[in-house]
């Protein structure tokens, strides 16, 4: 080891020791200042959400504590500027080097990237490394070398790739550079994560949840000599502890990708000898979830707009209904459909839901209530205990039908057939509804129905103590399906309009022709010779349309080999459309408008006065955020068929 070589070792979202390439990296060969840089301006309006500031801020003492125990602690800085607090790291210590690992949610790319650009113009060497995926977003492509838009053709392509599951070895030692003591750092409780009227609601959380590094590996083996073998079995049960519990951990980095697929691969061949087929399909279906937490990051990156909008174009003209007295009953579990306001109450209790009770609310939230997907997802960010970007957004768009492989634009699920079937005994919705606790399990699904001595006897009085339903089944239909159709009538016009000066012919025969709208993205691989092959490159541009505000920008993020002429062709205009811009602008410095396709969140959506006392959280969900998975299996609850409802107002 040089000692004169000095590294800064910048954690984010990466908070462990194990398998962690940057802590790695810098301990081999320099003494080390390890950082951790709390930037609230630069979170913008995707500042995270109570819960997930309390797990961050647990998390990082325990980093701390395992830092101190190698010989070097965790400087810890609240900052107004990543760049500056870096520099102020810089010139206290004389680093020569800073390392991190990668991240790839919208936010992260454009500030990585400046950052990157702006110490190595500094003469600083920066080098950054992957430590969250099985494979980089850039090494995935179809045989035309385009990124992929279905997940299933996406994970095909990467189980026949190689992979490569060696993970560094964690240091036995660091050596703390000289110069600390000139840090402006600060205590974990002087980062500002959790605020006085917060501690109160956080307190309980502590007895559902263990963060930190450590535990993640003691989550992840009870799962694997748990709940592993009956996941196939168990996995769509709301109450109980039959998942993983891995998503916060992973959101924070606290325990690697390849640990948890290396560790499950391993139980899988021990049970694939013994024969064991249910194992064997459970692991399967495991390992699938893994692919889709891969495949979340994957689009993220290769359509850096996903956040604000959808990947399939012909949504821009989508006529989402922007009615906040019904997002304020959606989000306070006042709907008059049982299941969905027990998902909501949990939520909003415990900053935890099972994935199926994600898929039912996230479902009525888009095909019921026609609410911008944009808003859901960002209402799970903001109260998730494992809100993750890059989840949410892939989930979000397949439950709206934003996706080619995601949701049918007109398929709606009845609530009163979701819980019939993953709530049968009534167990989850008595839970979180005292108001129906005493119903009958004959009509705790569909209380509407109930004669009325049944609800005088349950104590249950409908449009006083718990709401009548906010929107009638067949309206909700009938509205969902002039809301197709009125998108299709105007992409159809929109795509004439654009022909027509071309050429009539083929505008006349797109009048009866809905086609999707898919964007196709080339997936670069060489890299350019200022770039060592494990940095991290950025969102290729190809076939995206930019605005005027951000074109330079994009000009600049050209390091993965863009063409000049692709970035000449998409030269803005005077007018561009707010929803045509990508992440390339930090979405952080301007407000979104309502627009046909994307909206803006009612800020005062989210007010902590309506908060409910946190209860201890008791049921758990599978990993990840996203709900393709437990959705491919549900399309059979679809409306169609249903007997008549009896309910009324």
């Amino acid at each position: 080891m040089s000692t004169s070589a000095k590294t800064i070792v910048w954690f984010r979202r990466d908070l462990r020791i194990e398998d962690n390439p940057a802590l790695a990296a810098a301990s081999k060969d320099a003494c080390v200042l390890p950082v951790f840089v709390w930037c609230p301006s630069e979170e913008g309006q995707f500042y995270p959400g109570r819960v997930s500031r309390w797990w961050l801020k647990q998390s990082l003492g325990h980093l701390d504590q395992s830092l101190k125990l190698l010989g070097c602690p965790l400087a810890l800085i609240r900052a107004e500027s990543t760049l500056a607090a870096l520099l102020q790291c810089i010139g206290a210590i004389g680093a020569t080097r800073v390392v991190y690992n990668h991240l790839y949610d919208p936010v992260s790319l454009v500030r990585d990237h400046k950052i990157k650009n702006q110490l190595a113009a500094l003469g600083v060497s920066v080098q950054s490394f992957n430590a969250d995926l099985l494979y980089e977003p850039w090494e995935v492509s179809d045989e035309n070398g385009h990124a992929f838009t279905t997940f299933d053709a996406f994970w095909e392509k990467c189980m026949n790739l190689p992979i490569d599951l060696a993970s560094p070895l964690p240091p036995w030692k660091l050596v703390p550079a000289a110069g600390i003591e000139n840090i402006q750092s600060c205590s974990i409780e002087d980062l500002g994560l959790e605020n006085e009227p917060e501690k109160s609601s956080n307190a309980l959380l502590s007895r559902g949840w263990s963060p930190g590094w450590n535990n993640a590996d003691k989550v992840l083996a009870e799962f694997v000599e748990g709940s592993l073998l009956e996941y196939s079995r168990n996995r769509m049960k709301v109450e109980g502890t039959t998942t993983s519990l891995l998503s916060p951990y992973l959101h924070f980095g606290e325990i690697s990708v390849r640990k948890i697929y290396q560790t499950v691969r391993m139980k899988q061949i021990n049970w694939a000898k013994e024969g064991n087929c249910e194992a064997e399909e459970s692991v399967s279906l495991f390992l699938r979830s893994i692919g889709l937490r891969e495949y979340s990051r994957y689009l993220c990156f290769n359509f850096p707009f996903t956040h604000e909008r959808s990947l399939l174009g012909n949504l821009r003209h989508y006529p989402w209904r922007a009615d906040e007295n019904q997002f304020k009953s959606w989000r306070q579990g006042r709907t008059g459909y049982p299941l969905v306001d027990a998902g909501m109450r949990e939520l909003w209790a415990t900053g935890w839901v099972h994935n199926r009770i994600r898929v039912v609310v996230a479902s009525f939230f888009v095909k019921f209530l026609l609410l911008p997907w944009t808003w859901g997802m960002k209402y799970f960010w903001d109260t998730l205990l494992d809100a993750d970007l890059e989840s949410d957004i892939l989930g979000w768009q397949y439950i709206s039908g934003s996706l080619p492989d995601g949701h049918e634009l007109n398929r709606i699920d009845s609530p009163e057939v979701q819980g019939q079937k993953f709530d049968p005994d009534g167990k989850y919705v008595r839970n979180w509804i005292p108001e129906l606790a005493r119903m009958p399990t004959e009509w705790i699904h569909h209380p509407w129905d109930a004669p009325k001595p049944v609800l005088k006897a349950a104590g249950v009085e409908l449009g006083l103590n718990y709401p009548n339903p906010i929107i009638e089944i067949d309206t909700a239909r009938e509205r969902l399906d002039d809301a197709v159709s009125m998108m299709w009538e105007l992409d159809r016009a929109a795509k004439i309009a654009a022909l027509n000066d071309s050429n009539e012919v083929v505008a006349d025969n797109l009048v009866n022709i809905n086609s999707l709208d898919i964007p196709k993205v080339v997936v670069k691989k060489e890299v350019s010779c200022s770039m060592s092959s494990l940095d991290q490159r950025v969102p290729s541009v190809h076939n995206l349309k930019v605005s005027a505000c951000n074109y330079e920008e994009l000009k600049s993020l050209s390091g993965r080999g863009a063409d000049k002429q692709v970035l000449d062709d998409q030269a803005p205009t005077s007018n561009v459309d707010e929803d045509l811009r990508s992440t390339a602008e930090s979405s952080s410095a301007r407000k979104r408008s309502i627009s046909s396709s994307t909206c803006a969140v009612p800020t005062a959506s989210f007010s902590t006065s309506e908060a409910n006392p946190l209860k201890e959280s008791s049921g758990r969900a599978s990993m990840g955020s996203s709900v393709k998975e437990e959705d491919d299996e549900d399309a059979q609850s679809s409306i169609k068929g249903l007997r008549p409802s009896k309910r009324c107002g």
